[in-house]
């Protein structure tokens, strides 16, 4: 970095050894040929600023230590005026404020290339953030054309194209499926992360019913609260928002299974419909355990991982594409907890005005 640094200077100030130079030697005559009470060895500074441009330290100091020097010589040639205090302390103060300007000069060039190598540092990173960002991007698409054959061939197989099969391995056929659906649902959301943090996220805006879409998404669900042994219970009216029906849905769909996912055995999640004034609130309630204090600001970050019981471990991206999605419609989503049990979910959209009418 010093050899950088040294080499960029003497390419962009060549003469820079001869400013110097020239400086020393005006500064020598001025001093010389005046009484040492009239001090001129404060210009010595100009030469030492010009060798820290240079970016050697060597010459920094070789420069204010000579100056320092020639300074307080003058006391001594051409006349010895030693006897006088006035004049000994104004060379002795010019002299301190050289090597102060030295240090600090020193010291500047220090900090210039710990910001220096600081910033090589971030950039690095970012490349190598890129790179990954890239890496993933690339490794998730082409995860979608095998996760694509894989479903259709155990679909194949469990509509029996292959030769008959028993009901029990029909079940274990159904339960692959999910599997493999549940992964490719998984790497669709990490592309469309990607694509929405580089591109923006896209929404086709149209009449949305929600409460016909909460039916559709709970009848997707049946098999989650069956297996998990949670009711589900939606109360409100047909409340209409003018949005995405599939970006809505990804977002419902996440915060239900969520609440499904964290319930008790035999427990019962509530989503609730609400009008208020210009915007439509629908809430997720649930009675599992609560949410931490601490991680309720970080839930809908990218990557985050709860630590609590509460949180399962995952991707860390289905709240973040909820916000997303949220966000773009122009609506709000949180998270709280509930007394004396339990977590709430909720989002706020724009209401459709004529709906409302």
């Amino acid at each position: 970095m010093n050899k950088i640094i040294l080499d960029f200077y003497n390419q962009k100030y060549p003469y820079i050894n001869g400013f110097i130079i020239l400086i020393f030697f005006i500064v020598i005559i001025l001093e010389y040929i005046t009484p040492s009470a009239y001090v001129f060895g404060y210009l010595y500074s100009g030469a030492i600023l010009l060798a820290n441009i240079q970016g050697n330290r060597y010459l920094v100091l070789v420069v204010t230590l000579t100056a320092a020097f020639l300074t307080l010589l003058n006391l001594f040639i051409p006349i010895i005026e030693i006897y006088n205090l006035s004049t000994v302390a104004n060379r002795v103060i010019a002299m301190i404020s050289l090597l102060v300007v030295g240090w600090l000069s020193i010291r500047n060039r220090n900090y210039q290339e710990k910001i220096a190598n600081q910033q090589a540092k971030i950039k690095a990173q970012e490349q190598l953030f890129q790179m990954r960002e890239d890496f993933v991007s690339t490794l998730t698409h082409d995860l979608k054309t095998p996760l694509l054959g894989a479903i259709e061939t155990l679909k194949s197989f469990e509509l029996g194209l292959f030769g008959q099969i028993t009901p029990k391995q029909k079940k274990i056929l159904e339960m692959m499926i999910r599997s493999h659906q549940s992964t490719l649902q998984l790497v669709e959301t990490v592309l469309d992360i990607y694509r929405n943090d580089n591109e923006g996220l896209k929404i086709d805006l149209k009449p949305v019913n929600l409460r016909t879409l909460l039916d559709e998404i709970i009848a997707s669900l049946t098999y989650l609260t069956q297996s998990r042994r949670v009711h589900i219970n939606i109360t409100g009216d047909r409340l209409w928002v003018k949005g995405d029906p599939w970006q809505l849905k990804r977002v419902f769909i996440n915060l239900l299974s969520n609440a499904i996912n964290h319930s008790p055995r035999g427990s019962r999640v509530e989503i609730i419909l609400q009008s208020k004034g210009d915007e439509q609130q629908i809430l997720f309630r649930d009675n599992g355990l609560g949410i931490s204090q601490e991680e309720l600001p970080q839930l809908f970050e990218r990557f985050y991982q709860g630590t609590s019981d509460r949180q399962a471990k995952g991707s860390g991206l289905g709240l973040y594409l909820s916000r997303q999605i949220i966000e773009a419609h122009g609506g709000k989503i949180w998270a709280e907890n509930r007394s004396p049990k339990g977590a709430m979910f909720g989002c706020r959209l724009p209401a459709m005005m004529d709906k409302l009418l």
